[in-house]
């Protein structure tokens, strides 16, 4: 081994969340210690880990100046507070795809929520399908006709009436990928439409057929989720229309902003990787929202120079480590309770970090069980191992009352 080249050192799946929980992108850094070896860690958008390091000097800098293939798309911003929406598509975006399709050029809508409405809802009592087994909305999936859940699978009829009320004006709520396919082929008779998400591509060789379909023009618009943000080379395809981006902003999670622009430079990347430059269109209630302003620049850096002032402000990662223990049982008060011991045993563990609260997870119960976490925080991370090790003599192998507990370093959900 001479050289470990971890690409997009920014994704999220280089995390295992399940199972033994590592990052690949970590060990690849360890490894490459250990033997010695240079690795090169490459991404448009770094993670701000990584970006902060850099910026510190602890990792050597190499920029590309200039795009390998093709100039940066122009990233033009759609006000959605302006104008009516047509099933969830603006006037200006639907102007450029008449506009592409008469020059025979390829366009492609993003939206990354697949099925065709993520909620049903009742106009009479407000009644919403809802999962029984997790605390989130099934989701209308028009062609299968079902409900369906994304979290644990679950699957039912869709009901010809409201299971409350009886009424039987029941409205769907939001868009998906199935909807914005519908709405295009209304309004687009003669295009040729594809929708990529995870249900078009359960099919055997479906995906590979579809990306044979693209290359020889027989498609004129695409609809689809993250499966096509990264990765792919359509030289076609000039026109990029993202939808629903605005939900990332209204997040909890304080890597939510992080990951959004990453996200949306990976599918500007798509657009114009041919002889034509790219347009992106971002539909958006926030125009003047930095994220977008610096997104539309191509400035990565200065964003994330502001994320981690940000971050240093509040106290959060990269300027500080985490851990979270996490508990599943049949009731949330068990999951808690165990938790709660857990907290007072880690208090009497002589140590330089912070134990805050047990809390209810925020998707607090999946496929039947109540979940809640349990957050430590320390300002260096010797500080944070030195207290996991003692403290993990304190947690039992098996929790009791069925409670199934891990623990997770680093955690990129808290």
């Amino acid at each position: 081994l001479r050289l470990i080249v971890v690409d997009e050192e920014h994704d999220t799946s280089f995390k295992q969340m399940e199972g033994l929980r590592y990052s690949a992108r970590d060990v690849a850094l360890v490894r490459a210690k250990d033997r010695g070896v240079p690795i090169v860690l490459g991404s448009a958008t770094p993670s701000l880990e990584t970006f902060a390091k850099a910026e510190s000097g602890q990792y050597k800098v190499a920029v590309l100046t200039k795009p390998v293939n093709a100039a940066p798309a122009t990233i033009e911003l759609i006000d959605t507070g302006q104008g009516q929406l047509i099933d969830g598509l603006s006037q200006e975006l639907l102007k450029a795809v008449d506009t592409r399709l008469k020059r025979h050029e390829q366009s492609l809508i993003f939206i990354n929520r697949r099925g065709f409405a993520p909620v049903l809802m009742c106009n009479s009592c407000n009644w919403t399908a809802d999962c029984l087994r997790c605390s989130s909305k099934l989701v209308i999936h028009t062609a299968t006709r079902r409900l369906t859940c994304h979290h644990c699978g679950h699957s039912e009829p869709i009901p010809a009436v409201c299971t409350q009320c009886g009424n039987q004006d029941l409205m769907p709520i939001g868009q998906g990928t199935q909807r914005i396919e519908s709405a295009l082929a209304r309004l687009f008779p003669a295009a040729r439409i594809l929708r990529v998400d995870r249900d078009s591509t359960r099919r055997k060789h479906a995906w590979q057929d579809m990306r044979t379909r693209i290359n020889a023009h027989e498609v004129d618009i695409l609809v689809g989720t993250q499966m096509l943000a990264k990765g792919h080379d359509f030289p076609q395809l000039s026109l990029v229309g993202v939808l629903n981006a605005d939900s990332s902003l209204y997040s909890t999670d304080f890597r939510a902003s992080e990951r959004l622009f990453a996200r949306l430079t990976q599918v500007s990347g798509r657009a114009g990787r041919g002889s034509v430059r790219g347009t992106v269109l971002i539909q958006t209630q926030f125009p003047e929202h930095p994220l977008y302003r610096a997104l539309q620049l191509h400035d990565y850096p200065a964003y994330a120079r502001e994320l981690l002032a940000e971050r240093r402000q509040a106290g959060f990662p990269p300027f500080a480590y985490q851990a979270v223990l996490r508990s599943e049982a049949r009731d949330l008060k068990t999951a808690l309770d165990f938790l709660s011991s857990a907290a007072t045993a880690g208090s009497t563990v002589k140590s330089e970090v912070t134990i805050y609260d047990p809390v209810a997870a925020p998707l607090v119960r999946l496929a039947g069980l109540e979940r809640a976490q349990l957050t430590i925080e320390a300002r260096s991370r010797a500080a944070l191992h030195k207290f996991l090790a003692a403290w993990r003599e304190h947690l039992p192998l098996h929790g009791k009352h069925q409670i199934r507990w891990t623990l997770d370093v680093d955690p990129l959900e808290v």
